[in-house]
């Protein structure tokens, strides 16, 4: 006795049963593709890390599925050193990087392309392609005539392989520091095919003697595992599919194809009962529930469940899993499908045909007289005379399911975007006076996923450059929309507004109370000018309104009015690096140079050192007293580099090495300029003829401060 199964595979006993069936001997499905031995199918699993394991099955993708590949070359870690220093007479601090340079194996079959790529769960490649961390980056598709990768060759020589029919992508110098200094485990959205794949349609690739017209598309699908037939079946059973012979190979359906009619004519076999029977299973021996496990695209690829439950007796509980991406509807049909079948199986109907119906193979489609439905042919045995077919009755495709993915936790895809960069020379921030010029860097990106930058300066012009590090945490910066008109820097502007436009919209300003402003809060530089805020305003998108605002902070009030696309930086201590530069930078312009992940170039910007770091600011409360001679008594109130908040209440320290000015007297008569060491100054009746111009700028150790005016009349 000869019993036909899935394979198809068996004896040929003649006639046209024997074309049908000879022709597949030889041809099983189960050849050395996943390796002859082993016969377990794909599974499914929660995506695990990379492997670089000697002999690790590399599978054949389809659709758009998740993977996380095989490192099949890696570098050592790569050290990098550099050097930088804080301020002026600061030690010299160095700072160590790593990266890495490796090509991680993705699929035994050519693919189209690569979508976003996790490493440690977080995004290192978003939906655009945007890259999160340094690194340069090269697929291969796998095509039969792709070349070598130049950086493998240029490590490995002559002998490196092109791993042609093979997909692959390669890092070159991914910056290690986001992963503890080690290669991170990578997961990657590899897109094999355009759209949905038929699971006919995988089944042709991996065996070309199937072919087929099973509908159940996947979204996509990893072939691995121990055997074809494996994976073969497992798609079967997803799609409600089953495999007939059709020539010289396999069809693989999963609706009627010709129906045959047969009767059941009851032979007896040497002295054996009439072959003929139908037999009705226990509900008991239908499961309760099917859960069927698969990928969810809606979640990042990461495993999900769908459930179908049906009424009635039983307490069995079946889990299948399907390793294939699926929307969760379409993972809810395959188990209200898989259940039905269930259900319907329990009716099994066994039938003895005469001799024509030999060339009935399992997989036919047949109809019963004076019986409904149609039947499909489980197996074939044939004995003497008598062929007996098991019959097991076909179930009508399930109506389209809904179901929801739950909860969406994805990784969060910020872009990156270019980097901006400005620099500029601001009064010291804090209360002790600076030995040397400053220049402050700030930074931030055009996506809100921007955190750093390289930076270099040049106070050369570019003849020389100096690495200085990286910038800091990203700055709250943008350009002003709408000027406030001026206003005095001795009160609160209660009148005027700023409006200004951030770099993006997740950059946020906040309010600040009387207190917080008291302790410098909401400091910023709009155009050069220094300006606290009291309440920051949303107006949608990236816009802002900043009202009850303080003018003119640490000195800046001669800073003149700012015009629309001024800047605005929020300064804040977390976003800013300072450089303390020579002496040899006051009047010259440095050049600064950063260069960040989302950057094709790197990013210049330009600082004129004017010396407003280390000057002091100029002096306040000009005014005259009439002598009784004629003449009159200029005097002035100085201010300190080294003390805004007076706190002893009596006089800010000096923080020069004396005190000294400049004052320059413009009359009638002609312009002189006078030096005096106290804030005092004689104008002379005979120079007042006319309006006298007084002009007050105290001396410091680095410069002059900007100018104090007044009119004295005549």
């Amino acid at each position: 006795m000869a019993t036909l199964v899935l394979t198809a595979v068996g004896s040929a006993v003649g006639g046209p049963i024997g074309g049908a069936i000879g022709a597949l001997i030889g041809q099983s499905v189960d050849h050395a593709l996943f390796g002859p031995k082993r016969r377990e199918g794909p599974r499914l699993v929660e995506l695990a890390v990379q492997t670089s394991s000697y002999g690790a099955q590399i599978p054949k993708l389809f659709g758009t599925m998740r993977v996380a590949g095989t490192v099949i070359w890696a570098t050592d870690l790569i050290e990098t050193r550099a050097s930088s220093r804080s301020g002026k007479g600061q030690p010299s601090v160095s700072t160590y990087s790593y990266a890495a340079s490796f090509a991680v194996l993705l699929s035994a079959r050519a693919i189209l392309g690569v979508g976003r790529i996790w490493a440690e769960g977080k995004l290192l490649r978003g939906a655009a392609g945007d890259l999160k961390t340094a690194t340069g980056f090269r697929l291969h598709l796998g095509g039969e005539d792709q070349a070598v990768d130049p950086l493998i060759a240029s490590a490995e020589g002559l002998a490196t392989p092109a791993h042609r029919g093979c997909a692959y992508a390669v890092f070159e110098m991914l910056q290690l520091a986001d992963f503890g200094n080690r290669i991170p485990s990578l997961t990657f959205e590899v897109i094999a095919d355009e759209g949905p794949v038929l699971v006919s349609t995988i089944a042709k690739v991996l065996a070309g003697e199937v072919s087929g017209t099973a509908a159940l598309a996947v979204g996509g699908f990893a072939a691995s595992g121990g055997s074809v037939r494996a994976v073969l079946e497992m798609l079967g059973q997803a799609g409600g599919a089953w495999f007939a012979p059709s020539g010289a190979g396999l069809v693989m359906r999963d609706v009627p194809g010709a129906i045959v009619v047969v009767a059941d004519e009851g032979f007896a076999v040497e002295g054996k009962g009439a072959r003929r029977a139908r037999a009705v299973a226990a509900i008991e021996t239908v499961p309760r529930t099917v859960t069927v496990g698969y990928y969810d695209a809606a979640r990042d690829y990461q495993a999900g469940v769908q459930r179908a439950r049906r009424p009635g007796a039983g307490v069995r509980d079946d889990r299948v899993e399907v390793p294939a991406v699926l929307e969760a509807g379409a993972a809810k049909t395959v188990a209200e499908a898989m259940l039905a079948r269930a259900e319907a199986g329990r009716v099994r109907r066994t039938i003895a045909a005469g001799f024509g119906a030999m060339a009935i193979a399992p997989g036919a489609c047949v109809t019963i007289p004076g019986e409904g439905g149609v039947w499909r042919v489980a197996d074939v045995s044939i004995e003497g005379m008598v062929t007996t077919l098991g019959l097991v009755p076909l179930v009508a495709a399930s109506l389209p399911a809904t179901a929801t993915s739950g909860r969406v936790s994805g990784a969060v895809d910020a872009i990156v975007g270019a980097t901006i960069v400005r620099a500029f020379e601001v009064p010291g921030l804090e209360d002790a006076p600076l030995s040397a010029p400053r220049m402050t860097v700030v930074a931030s990106g055009m996506g809100a996923a921007w955190r750093q930058a390289a930076l270099l300066y040049s106070v050369d012009d570019g003849v020389s450059w100096v690495a200085a590090g990286a910038t800091a945490a990203p700055a709250v910066l943008g350009t002003i929309a709408v000027v406030a008109p001026g206003a005095p820097a001795t009160l609160v502007d209660l009148r005027g507004t700023f409006e200004v436009v951030l770099a993006h919209s997740d950059m946020e300003l906040g309010d600040a109370d009387a207190a917080g402003l008291d302790r410098g809060g909401n400091l910023a530089l709009l155009g050069d000018e220094l300006v606290q805020f009291g309440r920051a305003e949303p107006l949608g998108g990236a816009r802002w309104r900043l009202s009850g605002l303080l003018r003119g902070r640490r000195g800046t009030e001669a800073a003149g009015l700012q015009a629309v696309g001024d800047r605005f930086v929020l300064l804040a201590a977390e976003a800013a690096r300072a450089f303390d530069l020579p002496l040899s930078v006051l009047g010259r312009e440095v050049r600064v140079m950063a260069s960040g992940v989302g950057d094709e170039t790197p990013v210049e910007t330009r600082c004129v050192m004017r010396g407003a770091s280390v000057v002091p600011p100029s002096p306040v409360h000009l005014g005259y007293r009439d002598e009784a001679d004629g003449s009159a008594t200029v005097r002035w109130t100085r201010r300190s580099r080294a003390g805004w908040r007076w706190i002893d209440g009596v006089d800010a320290p000096l923080a020069e090495e004396r005190e000294a000015y400049r004052v320059t007297i413009a009359t009638a008569l002609g312009v002189r300029d006078v030096d005096v060491v106290l804030p005092s100054v004689s104008i002379a009746a005979a120079e007042r003829t006319g309006a006298v111009s007084v002009v007050v700028r105290q001396r410091g150790v680095f410069g002059e401060s900007s100018a104090a005016e007044l009119n004295v009349p005549a």
